[in-house]
């Protein structure tokens, strides 16, 4: 699809940040996905295959330096091998990121550039307002917009209290009840999906992700399956990170499944999400309050008086401590970054001395 690269988002702050590069016969370029090492880009005029050159990955210290779905790029076209070679990600304006699976310590940028972040959950058993809670965060901390977006609402006999339970964790972020299959409330997505603007569909598996982006799309462009009777849960129908054209001028990014979201650097995320106990906690008597049976509590008494929900406390608390854990591998995984930064600039030095010697 020929498009030029403003539709594609590229506005002048992109653009005066390209030319601050001064990258010799490179040209702008978006990453639409990528596929472990390899990528592929859109330049306005043709989508073309790329990788990132030598000096990029010697360069890069982390995993989240690399380029992901949604970054713009600068990029040299190799015409003759018909693939691009990708020399520098340009300033992101917004990012999601997580900690990756397991134990290790270690960012994982999910998409970047995103204006508007869908944030699915089925109104069925997958329904979760604690795990909507840890979306939120992820979805505050990126500097993008969350959005909270309800499928299968055709299937669903209370579907207005299910909104009223989301709102009310939502702090203020939209909530839309929509049925791929019937097309009720899509029409109301559209708005957020204008020509330029990127959204993000982030939810677990089995959550309609993938069904929902056909719906928008107006075609099947993602596979999908049936959900298992037995707990409404789903498989993995979208395996890489893609982002996708759509027919009104927008785009969106589909994602896979997630079963484990860990966050990462969610501390301004958590205040946003959790911005009514924050309040609460400023009116306590004591400014170190622990919100337990210090006398003047506000929070405490939010929760006698049934004003706050003790399960939204527990959870508050709960990814205050994950954060702090976080945080504390963060610094140590940070500090061993640096060393072999320095030991490979060290390494480096030496060599060109070397060969100068020579």
């Amino acid at each position: 699809m020929n498009v030029t690269m403003e539709q594609l988002g590229f506005d002048e702050a992109f653009e005066r940040a390209f030319f601050a590069r001064n990258e010799v016969a490179c040209q702008p370029a978006r990453v639409i996905e990528v596929q472990r090492e390899l990528y592929t880009l859109h330049t306005g005029d043709r989508e073309i295959p790329g990788v990132v050159a030598g000096v990029f990955a010697h360069n890069a210290t982390v995993r989240s330096e690399f380029p992901v779905v949604g970054d713009f790029v600068s990029a040299r076209i190799e015409e003759g091998q018909q693939r691009a070679i990708i020399r520098s990600v340009l300033p992101r304006r917004s990012a999601f990121s997580r900690k990756i699976a397991g134990t290790t310590t270690e960012e994982q940028v999910l998409a970047a550039n995103v204006d508007t972040a869908f944030l699915v959950q089925s109104l069925n058993r997958d329904f979760n307002v604690r795990r909507l809670e840890r979306y939120l965060i992820l979805a505050w901390e990126s500097s993008a917009t969350p959005v909270i977006v309800l499928t299968k609402s055709d299937l669903c006999a209370d579907v207005d209290t299910k909104i009223a339970a989301a709102a009310a964790v939502g702090m203020g972020a939209p909530v839309h009840a929509v049925s791929a299959q019937t097309g009720s409330g899509l029409e109301a997505l559209g708005e957020y999906l204008t020509v330029g603007k990127t959204a993000v569909v982030l939810g677990s598996s089995g959550a309609g992700k993938s069904t929902l982006v056909n719906a928008l799309c107006g075609e099947s462009v993602q596979q999908t399956f049936e959900v298992r009777a037995s707990d409404d849960r789903g498989k993995h129908t979208t395996t890489a990170r893609q982002l996708i054209l759509l027919p009104g001028g927008g785009m969106i990014i589909d994602t896979p499944g997630m079963r484990e979201l860990q966050l990462w650097n969610g501390a301004d995320g958590i205040v946003q999400a959790f911005s009514d106990v924050e309040m609460l906690a400023r009116a306590c008597r004591f400014h170190d309050c622990q919100h337990d049976n210090e006398p003047g509590c506000a929070v405490q008494a939010a929760l006698a008086g049934g004003d706050l929900d003790p399960e939204r406390l527990a959870n508050f608390r709960k990814l205050q401590k994950e954060m702090a854990y976080l945080a504390r591998k963060e610094d140590r995984h940070a500090q061993i970054a640096e060393r072999k930064k320095w030991k490979r600039a060290t390494e480096t030095g030496r060599e060109r001395r070397l060969q100068k010697g020579r």
